[in-house]
Order: C-alpha cells, then sequence, then structure tokens
C-alpha cells in the first residue's frame, strides 16, 4: 500500500461478505476512495476459513448471496463452502475491488482524531487513516478453544473445525469430537464412515429439522440467468417461508410446533431408545441454534460413534477423562466448540479515548445494530442484535450497508465533517429492543446458548422480522445524529 493511498475517504475492516458488500455498494455509488483491510491473505471470511468436511451454508443459497449481487449457478439450494467461497471470490473479480483490497492488513487497533476529524489506524502493515471507517469483521469469525484442563498435554492430533488440518489424515482414526453444534453436525456425517471409531462429547443435545437439499437443475438455472425474475422470485419465496418459521421459533408456546415435528423425526432415525434419550433436548426449540441436517442422526446411529453425554473432567496425553472416571483413548481432538462472539477492533477508541471493548464490558449495544455512541463515523455490519435464528444473516447486512450509504450521503450533502448518533437516541432503542426480548423463547427457552449475554438478556438476537428491520432502515433520520460542522474559513484579506 503506497503512501498516498494510506488516506483514504472510507476503510472497511474485513472481506467477508459484510466488507464485500460494502466495497460493492460504494463503487456502484461511485466511491472509489475506500480500502478493505483484511488480515488474512485472501477473502472470504468465515468462508474461507472453515473449510471442514461437509461444510455448507444452512440457509437457502438464494438467500445467502446479495440481492445486487446474484448467482444464477448455485448448484444446490444449501451450497458447500467451496461454491460460496468461489462466490466471493468472484464479486472481487467482476466488481473491481482488487485494487481496493489490502490483505495482509490487521487492524490492530484506532483513535479517532477530533481535530483531523479523521480515524487513525494501526494495522499490522502500517498506519492507515480514514474519514470513515465500516467494520465488517463478523459477529463469529474468532475461534476459541474450550476451557478444559490438560488440553495442552493431549499428545494426539488436536485442532479447531474452524482451522481443519487437512494434511492430517482421518481415515482409520480414533476421533473424539466436543461440541455438538452446527459444525459438528455437518463434519460428523462427513467423517464417520472413515474414521475407525468417533467419540461425541455432548453437553446439550439440539433441536434438528431437515434441510431437504437437493441439486438445483440445469434448467432452473438456465432460467435463472436468462429471466433474473424467476431467481428474485424464488428468493423472496423462500424469505417469506424463513420468517414463517421464525415467527414460530419466537414464541416458547408456538415453538412446541416444531418440537413435534422434530421429536417425530428423532424417532423414525434413531430406533434405539437409549440413544434416542440421549438426543432429546429438555428445552425449547429455538432457544438455542436449530441445528439444520438431514443426516446427523443416522451418522450418531453407526456403530463405530459413541454418544458420552458424562461431563468431561480433563484432557490426558491418550484421550478424555470423563467424570465416571473412564479414559477414552483417542489419537484426534477436534474441537467444535464455537467462536468469541462479537470480536471489536480493540483497541479502538472513540471520541473520548475509551476502547469499545471497555465500553462494551457492560454489554454490547449499538444504534439499528450499526451506529455507536462516542465513535464518529464509525459504522458496523452485522452488529449488536442483528443476529438471526431462523434466515440468512446477509438480509440484515445488505439493509445496513443501505443505511450506511444514506449516512455518507447525508455527511457530504450537508458538508459536516463527521456524524454520530445521540446517546439518549441508542439508550431509548436499546431500551426497546430489551422489552421486545423478553418472554422470547431465546431468553425463556431453559437453556444456556452463545445467544445471551453473560448478566442477562441478549445482544446478539434481533427480536423482529427482517422486513420489520429493513423497513427500520430504510431511512435515515437526520434528528438521530449529531453532526460535525466544518469550521468556518478565515476571510482572505483585500
Amino acid at each position: 500500500m503506497d503512501e498516498e493511498r494510506r488516506s483514504v475517504r472510507v476503510a472497511i475492516i474485513g472481506a467477508g461478505f459484510a466488507g464485500l458488500g460494502m466495497a460493492i455498494r460504494l463503487k456502484q455509488e461511485g466511491e472509489h476512495d475506500f480500502v478493505v483491510l483484511e488480515r488474512a491473505d485472501s477473502v472470504g471470511g468465515t468462508w474461507r476459513d472453515n473449510s471442514y468436511p461437509g461444510c455448507a451454508v444452512d440457509v437457502q443459497s438464494h438467500l445467502y448471496s446479495f440481492s445486487f449481487a446474484p448467482n444464477p449457478d448455485w448448484s444446490h439450494l444449501f451450497s458447500p463452502q467451496q461454491e460460496i467461497w468461489d462466490y466471493q471470490q468472484r464479486l472481487v473479480r467482476e466488481h473491481g475491488l482488487e485494487s481496493h483490497l489490502r490483505l495482509g492488513h490487521e487492524v490492530l487497533g484506532g483513535e479517532w482524531d477530533a481535530d483531523a476529524a479523521r480515524w487513525r489506524l494501526q494495522t499490522s502493515a502500517g498506519p492507515v487513516e480514514a474519514a470513515f471507517l465500516v467494520s465488517g469483521m463478523g459477529p463469529l469469525s474468532n475461534p476459541i478453544p474450550p476451557d478444559i484442563p490438560g488440553l495442552e498435554s493431549f499428545a494426539g492430533t488436536c485442532f479447531h473445525s474452524a482451522r481443519w488440518e487437512h494434511e492430517h489424515p482421518i481415515a482409520g482414526r480414533r476421533v473424539a469430537v466436543i461440541g455438538t453444534g452446527s459444525s459438528a453436525a455437518q463434519f460428523v456425517p462427513a467423517i464417520a464412515p472413515e474414521v475407525e471409531r468417533l467419540v461425541l462429547f455432548q453437553r446439550t443435545p439440539g433441536w434438528i429439522i431437515p434441510r431437504f437439499n437437493r441439486r438445483i437443475t440445469r434448467l432452473e438455472r438456465l432460467l435463472y440467468r436468462r429471466f433474473p425474475a424467476v431467481q428474485r422470485a424464488v428468493r423472496k419465496k423462500q424469505m417469506v417461508q424463513r420468517e414463517g418459521m421464525g415467527l414460530v421459533l419466537k414464541s416458547p408456546v408456538r415453538a412446541k410446533l416444531i418440537e413435534a415435528v422434530c421429536r417425530a423425526r428423532l424417532k423414525q432415525q434413531v430406533p434405539d431408545p437409549v440413544l434416542r434419550e440421549k438426543l432429546t433436548p429438555t428445552y425449547r426449540a429455538g432457544c438455542k441454534r436449530i441445528i439444520v441436517a438431514d443426516d446427523w442422526y443416522p451418522a450418531l446411529g453407526r456403530p463405530n460413534v459413541d454418544v458420552v453425554t458424562d461431563a468431561i473432567t480433563e484432557v490426558v496425553p491418550e484421550g478424555v477423562r470423563t467424570a465416571d472416571g473412564t479414559v477414552h483413548a483417542v489419537d484426534t481432538l477436534i474441537l467444535g466448540t464455537g467462536f468469541e462472539i462479537m470480536p471489536v477492533a480493540d483497541p479502538l477508541r472513540g471520541r473520548d479515548g475509551v476502547p469499545l471493548a471497555e465500553r462494551w464490558a457492560g454489554g454490547r449495544e449499538a444504534y439499528l445494530g450499526t451506529a455507536v455512541a462516542g465513535y464518529p463515523n464509525y459504522f458496523m455490519l452485522v452488529g449488536p442484535n442483528t443476529g438471526t435464528g431462523h434466515t440468512s444473516v446477509l438480509l440484515y447486512a445488505e439493509a445496513q450497508i443501505e443505511y450506511v450509504l444514506q449516512c455518507l450521503a447525508h455527511v457530504a450533502r450537508t458538508g459536516a465533517r463527521s456524524i454520530e448518533v445521540r446517546e439518549e437516541r441508542q439508550r431509548a432503542y436499546s431500551a426497546g429492543l430489551r422489552e421486545q426480548l423478553d418472554g422470547t423463547v431465546w431468553l425463556e427457552g431453559g437453556c444456556r446458548s452463545w445467544y445471551l449475554d453473560a448478566g442477562g438478556g441478549s445482544s446478539v438476537l434481533w427480536p423482529g422480522t427482517t422486513f420489520a428491520f429493513t423497513k427500520l432502515l430504510a431511512q435515515l433520520d437526520p434528528a438521530d445524529y449529531v453532526l460535525d460542522e466544518a469550521p468556518a474559513r478565515e476571510p482572505v484579506a483585500a
């Protein structure tokens, strides 16, 4: 990155879906003075990092792509990881983003310079400054290992599913898997037929709904290429169907309808009553993220697969010890233990010099999940309370991208130097979210999940419909913000 390009109008953090979408829309709106700062050596974010066997999207491919950059050539209703990553890389080529990418530029921190009205960032490849900063870091980008005594003593091969070691052969191995979330539900069925033995350590069973995946026919793909309106109609139909499921899941009472379907499927696919009892959740469906899978139950019923529900007490060199004293001897340990929720560029310091991580120590909040009081000219994509348990998060990111464009246009139109959300408006918005979340299945469903904050409540999930979120961000209200007007110029002497 040459010196003259170290100062730009807009800096975007992250080259995953959110960052790429923001970059594309900036170019479409005629803005070319921007860079995308990415810590890795290629774009893709989650879909670059997660390459485990069986990795695929768990919402329909048409929804898990941008409406302003449709892909008529998806091979499946739920496409595999490589295809999604290919789509992201094609977006870079088709929209001419190569010259804007700054790969190997991890953002280590940043400060708001009030005098210059600019963000001064420190990256692993040197300083960068920008008038506006957009974070597209992603809410689930940093994998976390479990806090289990002795984990570092394991003598075999150990890795997190998001850092899959492809050079390590799985075939014929004795494998232990810790975690039963969405990632494990994809890679366990993929590797179970190959391993000698697989021990799955389950703390809490998940509710499973069928994926009903299938290939998209050649005729369908032809129609989508020739008549884009057909693909838009299919996408809209899928979106409405997903919203219907979301409305059912939101209520602890209505969630019982989905539970009945899940229980019937569990009984059909797991004839062993002992195993079926282990796999039956005791909390309301939707309280934790529902797993979308067709082959999870059949995989767990294989003769070479054991589901262990005894608590893990420690990892020893030869395997995993459980509370009953058993040491489960394995040579490979795979951690499907999730991610750090909503990381921030720390220490990213705002107007008062306070790091964002410190400001959020008592709870994450952002106005419309996008703007943070005390942080002028700073916007987040997929920020607090923009998560969804039923549909594509890209629908929320798109609404935010359009909202950020409105903010940038408003600053340009008024001639202001900066725009910052009013703290009282942010507080009122957050209070309203808390009220809407009360009584929902996420808070009242009887489970522990990454949806919940340590102090109670949730700063992850949006409590309403996707349509409501999109409508809320459709029109910028200037009264929500404070503008820092540019200082008047001194009169020139005659």
